[in-house]
């Protein structure tokens, strides 16, 4: 059920996005849309759920009949005879067999069967949950490095101005030359960091084009969705949280079948059936019964065939299966451990980026921005020197990255929060 209902998600949101999306004002329910669509991890896990429904159709098909004809009793001193085949001085058999399985081994075929594909569409859940995770961080690195790159680019057109100004008060006579040389060292060091922050939003780009399968547009990507607003992580009790996420439910699902697979390798001991009927057509020689007024002879028999457990009683398929389940239980307990470490790691993480965040946009940021524009002032008006400016720029600069940094941190760290809570799915 929570497979069909992805599957129409899927085709509703493939409908909606049935124009070509424009990559240059890319929203992140468009990305959600595109991701749906094109990744081909959900493409891979989506074939794998089809393999897993197609493994249940065949764990429900009955053992065929078996057919089977013969001629016997042919004397290559006399010959077959003339006429037809029913005269033919041969006997002929037809036979049918059928294989009548015990033990239920039927209907825990059937049932192991469709508990893999119950984890192959919880699988699919958790594979959405993941790709959506790493979309949204992927998107959210795109947004950070296009504020880095709006940052330093701000800031190379500052020293730019700054060092025109600078030399045209070196020509007057109103500034030394060694100011002039700092002011030209920074003006550089702004220009190579622009253009390094314009290569990290190139590889935010790449990375994030993959996960919506448009690599061949990925240049052309940009991110416009604002920065989520902090919130509250809610309460709620995890041990419920854990059992609801998709990973968790899809190694349940495989200890279920792998319990049912261990009641079908002990029904191995139930001895199955073979069950047979043969008609034979015995018609008599003429040579043999000359005047004895014999014609032909039908018969009937059937027959019942049981395996005899006297060298092997499957020890082996049920110690195999026995070993398969408990590693499936084993690995139900270490996801439930995992999961309960991400949820809780999550929550903190989210936490204190939350603090953080909260302290940039508070205080930091203010006090940086008014710190540099009395820096300005003071220089212009010869109060401090060009190292008190560029100090108070420098400082200004590394707050507004870190604040960027703060504010991507968060995002991740609420998406990250979302998906360890089986929100993204």
């Amino acid at each position: 059920m929570r497979y069909l209902i992805t599957l129409l998600l899927f085709g509703l949101m493939a409908g909606a996005q049935g124009q070509t999306p424009d990559l240059a004002h890319l929203s992140l329910s468009t990305a959600d849309a595109l991701l749906l669509q094109k990744n081909r991890e959900l493409q891979a896990a989506r074939r794998a759920v089809e393999a897993a429904q197609a493994a249940t159709l065949s764990a429900g098909a009955r053992p065929n009949p078996n057919l089977s004809l013969g001629v016997g009793s042919i004397n290559p001193q006399v010959g077959v005879g003339a006429g037809g085949l029913r005269d033919k001085v041969v006997d002929s058999s037809i036979r049918i067999d059928q294989l009548v399985e015990r033990g239920n081994k039927l209907g825990l075929r059937v049932a192991t069967a469709k508990k893999l594909e119950t984890a192959s569409s919880d699988d699919l859940a958790d594979i959405l949950r993941q790709q959506r995770l790493a979309l949204r961080g992927g998107y959210y690195d795109l947004l950070a490095a296009q504020d880095r790159l709006a940052i330093s680019v701000d800031t190379a057109e500052l020293y730019q101005r700054s060092l025109q100004a600078a030399e045209l008060r070196l020509k007057a006579g109103d500034i030394a030359s060694s100011d002039v040389a700092r002011i030209r060292v920074d003006a550089l060091r702004a220009q190579n960091d622009a253009r390094a922050a314009e290569a990290d939003r190139r590889r935010a780009q790449f990375a994030l084009a993959y996960l919506i399968g448009a690599e061949q547009q990925a240049e052309a990507i940009k991110a416009t969705d604002p920065w989520p607003a902090p919130q509250a992580t809610p309460t709620a009790d995890p041990d419920q949280m854990i059992e609801r996420r998709p990973d968790v439910r899809a190694a349940r699902a495989r200890v279920e079948a792998a319990s049912a697979a261990l009641d079908l390798a002990k029904s191995l001991r139930k001895r199955d059936l073979t069950l047979g009927a043969q008609f034979d057509h015995y018609p008599v020689n003429p040579n043999y019964a000359a005047g004895s007024g014999a014609g032909t002879g039908n018969t009937w028999g059937v027959f019942v065939s049981v395996p005899l457990f006297t060298r092997y009683y499957f020890e082996g398929e049920i110690r195999s299966a026995e070993v398969a389940y408990d590693a499936a239980a084993d690995n139900l307990k270490r996801t439930r451990a995992l999961a309960r470490s991400d949820i809780a790691k999550a929550r903190s993480d989210v936490d204190a980026a939350a603090e953080r965040l909260a302290r940039y946009r508070d205080s930091m940021l203010g006090e940086a921005k008014k710190s540099a524009d009395s820096a300005e002032f003071a220089y212009k008006n010869g109060a401090i020197g060009v190292m008190d400016l560029l100090d108070a720029r420098r400082t200004l600069r590394a707050i507004q990255l870190d604040a960027a940094a703060a504010q991507a941190d968060h995002a991740k760290a609420l998406a990250a929060w979302e998906a360890g809570l089986g929100a993204a799915q």
